[in-house]
């Protein structure tokens, strides 16, 4: 089933995604180090801007990636792991809202109820990326109908062989 929201033939959600799940597992990582390291609390300010970083490209990726689910057909599979993963995303998305509310008077201080909300919501996003790439390799949701190891590069205006027109 090929992506209804595309930027250069290519789906855009799939491109989003490295940005919040990369920021957000940065900003356990950088809060697990400077709890270790770091006095003067420049390490757990940089998590915090990792942490708002990656909770605005995780909504952006969250428009293209329902827009995504609105278009695979009800009563299927892919549907339900859609769901599932679209919403522990957003699930997420909220475990680090809450994280960065926490944190907000204190940034270079985060409890440690701010760093185990995090490390639970990295957790999570291994279950979801999961769902994600379920979704991809195994139900082919955002893979073009016409995929194959040869097929033409997506910018060069050549349809792929064998492939059914959209």
């Amino acid at each position: 089933m090929d992506s209804k929201a595309k930027l250069l033939g290519h789906p855009i959600h799939q491109m989003l995604i490295p940005f919040p799940l990369g920021l957000l597992g940065m900003a356990l990582i950088f809060d697990l180090i400077a709890s270790v390291r770091d006095s003067s609390g420049d390490i757990h300010r940089a998590a915090n801007y990792m942490i708002a970083a990656g909770i605005i490209t995780g909504l952006l990726a969250a428009v293209f990636g329902a827009i995504d689910w609105l278009a695979i057909p009800g009563g299927t599979r892919a549907k339900r792991i859609g769901m599932v993963h679209g919403l522990g995303n957003v699930a997420i998305v909220v475990a680090f809202i809450i994280a960065w509310l926490l944190r907000r008077d204190s940034p270079e201080d985060p409890s440690a109820l701010t760093i185990v909300i995090e490390a639970i919501a990295v957790v999570g996003a291994l279950g979801t990326g999961w769902l994600g790439g379920e979704l991809v390799d195994r139900l082919g949701v955002g893979v073009h109908p016409g995929a194959n190891l040869d097929a033409p590069n997506s910018l060069s205006g050549q349809p792929i062989a064998g492939a059914r027109a959209d």
